[in-house]
């Protein structure tokens, strides 16, 4: 199964792809791990990371996906993976297909938790709180999730329009979110 997990900051992305890692066992990929992880390493694509983040820029959507590379030709991702909030962005999201078309390992599907954003922002609140992040306010989450909403609906709408978008309630309990994200990906039987 090749799963992209899509969701806003606080939708419960972290916890279900860590569910999903197990129960599907396959690996569970964040960009932002392997960003920290390739610039810890020293690799080439880590040390130009490096250089960037040091200069105060943002990491290029071509160095990341350079290491998405690196990592999906890796052995353990044969049978799959769980892409964890990435894409962001319908560059990246056309960026990741092309390269995915030729490591013929295409997505099966993109699984979108549906918070409702006043939840989010509860949600944000306490985890900011338990965490001792003062910079949380809940006008800087608003803001977060307005630019979060404004460059993922083209995200959710490209696989939407590929036939391989599954949006899910992300609201209620963790194994309640996890059997609903479960009933998507099972294979639905042909009537016939």
């Amino acid at each position: 199964m090749r799963l992209v997990l899509l969701g806003a900051p606080g939708s419960g992305k972290g916890t279900q792809a860590t569910r999903l890692r197990e129960h599907l066992q396959v690996p569970h990929i964040s960009t932002g791990e392997l960003l920290r992880a390739a610039v810890k390493a020293g690799t080439p694509l880590g040390l130009q990371a490096k250089a960037v983040m040091e200069a105060g820029s943002l990491v290029s959507d071509e160095i990341v996906l350079g290491m998405l590379e690196e990592r999906l030709t890796a052995g353990d991702t044969g049978n799959g993976f769980i892409l964890d909030g990435y894409p962001r962005n319908l560059a990246q999201a056309n960026a990741l297909d092309a390269l995915l078309k030729r490591l013929d390992q295409p997505v099966d599907i993109a699984v979108q938790l549906d918070v409702d954003t006043e939840l989010l922002i509860g949600r944000l609140a306490g985890r900011a709180q338990a965490e001792g992040r003062a910079d949380d306010s809940p006008d800087a989450v608003r803001n977060r999730l307005t630019v979060y909403n404004d460059a993922t609906a083209p995200v959710v709408d490209f696989y939407r329009n590929s036939g391989r978008l599954a949006c899910v309630d992300g609201v209620g309990g963790m194994d309640e979110v996890f059997s609903r994200i479960l009933s998507t990906l099972a294979p639905t039987p042909e009537i016939g």
